[in-house]
This record gives C-alpha cells, structure tokens and sequence, in this order.
C-alpha cells in the first residue's frame, strides 16, 4: 500500500487563486512553491471551500474582519466546513493523519496569524467624500480571520488539534520554508 496517511487541509485559493478578490492575485492559478512541496511530500489535500466566493461571488469588493463577523457569515462558515469535519472525524477514526490547515495570512477570513480590518470600511463608497481616510484605516492585526475562528472552535468542539499554520502572500519563499520546518518537525 502506497499511502503515507497523511493530510494537509489548505485555503481554496491556494489551489485556485481564481477565487481571490480581482486585484489580489499574486500568482497565475496555484500557489506553486506550496503545492510542489506538499506533492513532493507525498501529502494529501483537501481544499478548504471558500466563504467570501460562495457567499459572494467573484466580484466583490475586498472585505475586512469586521464586515465578515456577522451570524449569517458564521453561520455559512459552519456549514461549508461541516462536510471537511467529517472527512477529519472519519480519516483520525481510520489512522490517517491530518497534519495541518494552512490558511493565507491578510485574509478577512482564512487569515491565521493576521487579518485586516477597519472600523471604517464599509458603506457606499460613491458618499465617501475622502476615500482616502477610509482606505487609510485598514490594517493587518494580529488575530485569525472568521473561517479560521470558526474551524478552530469547530475542532476544539469534537476535541481534536490540528495545527494551522499560514502563507504570507507578500513572502510566499519564506512561508514555504516554516511549512517545510514544519513538516520536518523543526518547528
């Protein structure tokens, strides 16, 4: 038997960067240096849905955490993640191994150890007289973004730790790298 057993959940965009806000894409269709990796490790993926997209659509405007932290919002999260829950639940149950979620640092909703937000962003921005001010607010801090909140509460609920660990897009090399010590066990 070939399997190794061993599996990584990652954000949808890092598979499909067709899903990302227009204007954020910062490679052509995967995110390769990743990909390549997690291929050449012999690890299976399971690509997180995307919340913002199936909510959405692809052309929204860019969000922050604040818009997303809505019930409905929540409760969306819940629901696409709820099937992967039991793909989780069932593969620990049979001896597999899910290793990780690897989300995308930035994101109002798969950010991991940073999201952006604003107090100000949001509304009609044609009424915006200094869409300058506005577009000033928005900042990374240093918390996760809502799916990532909700799958993190979502384990903890049926008792199960997976690590999360994240890509930063603006440093893809560099992200890989603790990905790669990661899965070494450096890290």
């Amino acid at each position: 038997m070939y399997r190794n057993k061993k599996i990584i959940l990652i954000s949808h965009c890092l598979l499909n960067v067709n899903a990302k806000v227009n204007g954020l894409a910062k490679y052509k269709g995967v995110q390769n240096e990743l990909i390549k990796l997690l291929i050449d490790q012999g690890i299976g993926i399971i690509q997180l849905p995307c919340p913002e997209m199936g909510c959405a659509g692809i052309r929204r405007w860019g969000q922050v955490k604040e818009q997303l932290d809505t019930p409905y919002f929540i409760k969306y999260c819940n629901e696409i993640f709820t099937p992967i829950l039991d793909q989780v639940i069932d593969y620990q149950k049979n001896g597999y191994k899910v290793i990780a979620i690897i989300g995308v640092d930035g994101s109002p909703s798969c950010g991991v150890g940073q999201t952006c937000s604003s107090e100000k962003w949001g509304g009609e921005l044609a009424n915006y007289q200094n869409t300058e001010e506005i577009k000033n607010d928005i900042k990374m801090v240093n918390e996760s973004g809502i799916f990532m909140e909700q799958i993190k509460r979502l384990l903890e609920d049926n008792h199960l730790y997976i690590p999360m660990l994240s890509v930063e897009e603006d440093n893809p090399a560099n992200s890989v790298v603790n990905i790669q010590r990661f899965l070494k066990g450096e890290i």
